[in-house]
């Protein structure tokens, strides 16, 4: 009976006692689940434009945050490090393309997804060779994102929003909606969900495979800078970011591998839901600690009901 009180009544209990809690645990939720939203995104466009699991989108997280930090350690200004960031991510586009992925065209995709493990541990040695393995800090203040927070007083109680976070939340909305904007209003755009939908028919009428592969993995490298620098933000910058950044693959099977919406509205259902579980949940029947693990479980209990995913398109073949 205790055990059915703590399952079906004491957590709703305390929601509506204290309503103002709620509302932080929802809100540190939300942002967590914009940036894995944000990861998620990153693998989505690879995989539609090319059918090939980028297991590398953490580490490209890490790497860009790192060279972020190691540019303004030399010296660099903190917005010119941003864009000189940018042309290494545009340069590991480049050089992902012309030699590991333009090699490799018309082989099967386990050796396409090995290719990019391959990439993941040349750049996690590469990024310790440079960089070093110490965590550093984010060069938040010199990049003028405030650090202070807001209080407010809903319901009489307390809610705490930083403005670090508020900012993440802030700069995620206007990525994606630039990037939905881009891939449905311009002609490169529409070029990558038209190779996404239909790969032959696409290279048929004269779309470049090559452009649109440098052209996805920028975009994943821009997403991957924005992710490192709001993570940064919060937790520093070591490869321990890496980790946080595979959170997005339940992500992926909770929305869809080839769903922009499925990536967005996936990230916030699991970003509050697993806060939620874990403070009136996970806490009191299991002691805690079910952040590293709740995701997973919810992806796999969906897939066992859906194997596409909530948004992604049913497969029908004809035997």
């Amino acid at each position: 009976m205790e055990l059915l009180n703590k399952i079906f009544v004491a957590p709703f209990a305390e929601m509506v006692e204290a309503p103002d809690f709620l509302m932080q645990v929802l809100w540190e939720g939300l942002v967590s689940g914009v940036l894995y939203a944000l990861i998620a995104l990153g693998f989505v466009l690879i995989y539609r434009s090319s059918r090939i699991f980028n297991f590398a989108q953490g580490i490209m997280v890490v790497f860009a945050a790192l060279t972020l930090v190691g540019l303004h350690e030399m010296g660099v200004p903190a917005w010119i490090s941003v864009v000189l960031t940018l042309g290494v991510m545009f340069g590991l586009a480049v050089t992902v393309e012309r030699v590991v992925l333009r090699p490799l065209v018309g082989q099967p995709d386990i050796i396409l997804f090995m290719a990019t493990i391959g990439i993941t541990l040349f750049l996690i040695g590469f990024g310790e060779i440079i960089f070093g393995g110490e965590n550093k800090q984010m060069i938040t203040e010199e990049l003028g994102i405030p650090t202070g927070d807001i209080v407010l007083e809903p319901f009489g109680g307390l809610l705490i929003l930083q403005h670090i976070d508020i900012t993440a939340v802030v700069v995620a909305v206007l990525l994606v909606t630039a990037l939905l904007l881009f891939l449905n209003k311009t002609r490169m755009g529409r070029a990558i969900r038209a190779l996404g939908d239909d790969h032959q028919a696409a290279l048929s009428v004269g779309i470049s495979l090559q452009t649109v592969w440098v052209l996805v993995w920028f975009i994943a490298g821009i997403i991957a800078l924005v992710t490192g620098i709001a993570w940064g933000s919060r937790a520093g910058v070591s490869f321990a970011l890496e980790v946080i950044a595979y959170k997005a693959l339940p992500v992926l099977m909770l929305g869809g591998l080839e769903s922009i919406t499925g990536a967005i509205i996936g990230g916030l259902m699991i970003g509050m839901l697993e806060k939620m579980f874990e403070i009136y949940w996970g806490g009191p029947l299991l002691g805690g600690n079910t952040e590293s693990w709740f995701a997973y479980v919810l992806a796999l209990i969906v897939l066992l009901f859906r194997p596409q995913g909530l948004f992604g398109e049913k497969i029908i073949e004809r035997v």
